[in-house]
């Protein structure tokens, strides 16, 4: 019998033979009668013990087959049932643990296909300017180039290094942010130094494209260092770099001569830096998406890459913060960073 392979079966059976071999002569020396019901009542706890222990044994088989088929990727199964009792209990405790694992096994399975499509989408940026270089890097060997084609040709590899560059830093940030090593390093700073640093890399790009800039309080009066300090909690290092990122987009999607107006205003709940352009907008098809890494909607620009936003919307999600967007095609779009000043 398969019960009787269990060690602690077979000492308990050598204990109770033994104990009920001394009560029945223990009862027959009492008297015949007393002899038979002791006998009897031996018989019946004996079988009742062991009918209840084989139950027991062949529920913890049915677990153990459960484990088995479990592993083999049955995540679907449930073995709860209604009753008290530590076999239930531990029913239940073996399902949540089913439960968390397959969601676990899920998540696995969706980071894998992600991390796939992300390798795919950063071969492809990477790439194109290699390809790009290659080719005009070969003709730059032809002693017979003109002296101006030699230098435009040296040129755009200059401009392909530094947006390989700026891809693999971007990229270096990224993975630092998704693993959650970054330590933001949140303290009260001024809302004008803030955009100040945010704007400063971007100046040469906006003259270039005669963009004019704004950047005023929430009553509409300009900001400016004069007025009673407009602090933010925040992280200035990192975000410097979303705001710098934010615009950034605008300004790629601002024709030449459009207008970029920055807004910053304070009230008890949290913090907002509004950034609006009179761009081109951002379509319905294109709104869902515009946060998620290398997409690149309808009217993106030729060298625009899709990650400085998803960085931008990673970086203020880190602080406990929101991006709010609100855009109609022709008439601009509007970004609205929200950094909150209590986090439920």
């Amino acid at each position: 019998m398969p019960l009787f392979r269990n060690r602690e079966i077979k000492v308990y059976t050598v204990i109770l033979a033994s104990l009920s071999l001394i009560f029945i002569v223990w009862g027959f020396l009492k008297g015949y009668e007393a002899g038979i019901i002791v006998t009897a009542c031996v018989i019946i706890i004996s079988a009742s013990f062991y009918l209840f222990t084989y139950y027991r044994y062949k529920e913890i088989s049915r677990l153990s087959n459960y484990l088995r088929r479990i592993c083999s990727g049955e995540h679907s199964l449930d073995i709860r049932d209604n009753f008290e009792g530590e076999l239930s209990i531990l029913k239940s405790e073996i399902y949540k643990v089913t439960v968390m694992l397959s969601e676990y096994n899920e998540q696995l399975k969706e980071e894998k296909a992600l991390l796939s499509t992300q390798m795919a989408d950063i071969s492809h940026q990477l790439k194109t300017p290699l390809t790009s270089m290659m080719v005009m890097a070969d003709l730059l060997k032809s002693n017979s180039l003109p002296a101006d084609k030699r230098r435009e040709f040296t040129s755009r590899i200059y401009a392909q290094l530094e947006r390989l560059e700026w891809l693999v830093s971007s990229l270096l940030k990224m993975s630092k942010l998704d693993a959650g090593v970054v330590e933001m390093n949140k303290r009260e700073v001024s809302a004008l130094s803030l955009i100040e640093s945010a704007l400063s890399p971007l100046l040469i790009s906006m003259e270039l494209k005669s963009i004019s800039y704004t950047v005023e309080t929430g009553s509409g009066r300009q900001l400016s260092s004069e007025d009673e300090p407009l602090n933010i909690c925040c992280d200035i290092h990192w975000t410097t770099e979303a705001l710098t990122n934010i615009l950034k987009n605008c300004i790629e999607h601002t024709p030449p001569g459009g207008k970029i107006s920055i807004t910053a205003e304070d009230n008890p709940l949290y913090s907002e830096i509004r950034i609006a352009d009179s761009g081109t907008g951002i379509s319905k098809e294109d709104m869902p998406h515009i946060f998620k890494r290398f997409y690149r909607g309808r009217n993106a620009c030729p060298d625009s890459v899709g990650i400085g936003l998803a960085m931008a919307e990673s970086i203020i999600s880190s602080q406990g913060g929101d991006i709010l967007v609100e855009s109609r095609p022709g008439e601009g779009s509007v970004f609205k960073v929200r950094l909150y000043k209590v986090v439920v």
